[in-house]
């Protein structure tokens, strides 16, 4: 936001060796970093990384249970509400350090309007947008039904309840990069327009990507 780095992502996803990611928590960074060099040192792949960060202070939880695979592939869920009869259901997606004014929108949703949310931390929109690609590009050529693969954003979606709402800390269009496989009502928040010079909060109020308008 204070760079005006809000297309840095859409730009790297144009280069086809370029693995991109956004995370939020050590845990996520870690294997990210692990991933990176057992592909570009030990198997010699002609890829290379980009992974953005912040210099916010926050606490960094432990790691989810079997969140590996969905580390590296784009998106996993962080936590699901334990809510009891909710009077709705809403699939809230967080990247980088604007997940965490995602988890903060959700309890505001159960505690003030009795909506229930799970809480998606997405890692990366570019690779989720190439394995949506190479998924249909796949079923394209494999067309009967027992050959067909499921892109990993309508895997981890297809099951759950409720719109479905995206916040980042860059412009809309990267997260509307996996549009085309949510499975329902999709609304993105992003960083477009000029970048300023404010403090974190001011900023992400004014960008309209805090938690207040996630809720």
């Amino acid at each position: 936001l204070q760079h005006e780095d809000g297309s840095s992502h859409l730009l790297f996803a144009t280069v086809p060796n370029c693995v991109a990611y956004d995370p939020c928590y050590g845990y996520e960074l870690a294997l990210i970093i692990e991933d990176g060099a057992r592909r570009m040192l030990e198997q010699q792949e002609d890829v290379f990384y980009y992974v953005t960060v912040m210099n916010e202070n926050y606490v960094h939880p432990g790691m989810p249970a079997g969140a590996e695979e969905g580390i590296l592939k784009g998106m996993y869920r962080l936590q699901t509400s334990a809510a009891k009869k909710p009077k709705a259901r809403a699939q809230l997606l967080g990247s980088g350090t604007i997940l965490r004014e995602v988890i903060a929108a959700a309890e505001l949703l159960e505690k003030d309007w009795g909506v229930a949310s799970d809480v998606w931390s997405v890692t990366s929109f570019t690779e989720l947008r190439r394995d949506g690609l190479s998924t249909e590009r796949h079923n394209r050529f494999h067309p009967l039904p027992a050959d067909q693969k499921t892109p990993w954003v309508e895997h981890c979606l297809g099951g759950t309840e409720g719109p479905v709402i995206a916040a980042t800390d860059y412009m809309r269009a990267l997260p509307d990069a996996i549009r085309t496989w949510v499975p329902r009502r999709y609304v993105t928040l992003g960083t477009d327009g000029f970048g300023r010079s404010d403090t974190r909060a001011a900023l992400r109020s004014f960008f309209e990507v805090d938690r207040h308008h996630v809720v």
